[in-house]
């Protein structure tokens, strides 16, 4: 890991803060700095677990016979990182049981999309599910997804060897993030999100660190925040 230069302190900074909001008050200005210290630190902590994730050692080599299908065809595990050296496959909860797919994964790859062409600059994403690729591109197609790339787990090895279906040997989807590499020919995977029901803290939903929702982050900067009894639907009247 690399050295952490010397920082100066958050309570510092906040101090060289030079916004006000107008018509705010001394009580609001002084509980803001108090926050925005916290929100220095957390900033920092947020690096410091990145560059953490960033040094783990190699993770152990995929060898499991995986297939898929894409848009443009069949294609094998090492297909889905094109010509990029890392890969990033997120797992769809929308397999063959489900009239309609999960509308949390669903809320979440809707942002992803609109982000998929600059990560694509970097990495490969892929969105794996088990449902036949015909019904994925339909779907794919009454979102209006453009830009994400989805791929159908022809015989379900990579979902069951990776924790996308119930662990109880059930047929009901999970869903999962996974981050592989390839180094000098070699896949190996690199890092998955392990915060689930186990990892909960009391009074919260699961939910990992950083939130791969951008609607949660957003909503956690209101007076609402996100609610205890309201979750993204797949549609909404009106």
């Amino acid at each position: 890991m690399s050295h952490t230069p010397d920082l100066v302190p958050a309570a510092e900074l906040a101090r060289r803060n030079g916004m006000r909001i107008p018509n705010e008050s001394d009580d609001y200005r002084r509980a803001r700095e108090a926050l925005l210290v916290e929100e220095i630190e957390l900033r920092r902590h947020i690096e410091r677990v990145a560059e953490q994730r960033r040094a783990l050692p190699p993770g152990g080599a995929v060898t499991g016979d995986y297939r898929f299908e894409g848009e443009h065809g069949p294609l094998d595990f090492a297909g889905l990182f094109g010509d990029k050296p890392t890969l990033v496959v997120y797992s769809y909860m929308f397999g063959p049981q489900r009239q309609r797919p999960c509308p949390m994964c669903t809320s979440l790859l809707s942002a992803w999309n609109g982000e998929a062409r600059d990560v694509e600059q970097r990495v490969a994403l892929a969105v794996v599910a088990r449902s036949p690729i015909e019904r994925l591109l339909a779907f794919k197609r009454e979102r209006g997804w453009r830009d994400l790339k989805l791929y159908s787990d022809i015989n379900g090895n990579y979902s069951r060897d990776y924790f996308a279906v119930d662990a109880d040997g059930g047929d009901g989807d999970q869903a999962a993030i996974h981050v592989f590499t390839r180094r000098d020919g070699t896949i190996r995977h690199f890092w998955s999100g392990e915060m689930g029901f186990e990892t909960a803290d009391p009074g919260q939903d699961p939910r990992g660190a950083p939130d791969l929702m951008p609607l949660w982050t957003i909503l956690d900067m209101t007076p609402e925040g996100r609610g205890s009894d309201w979750y993204p639907k797949l549609d909404y009247p009106g």
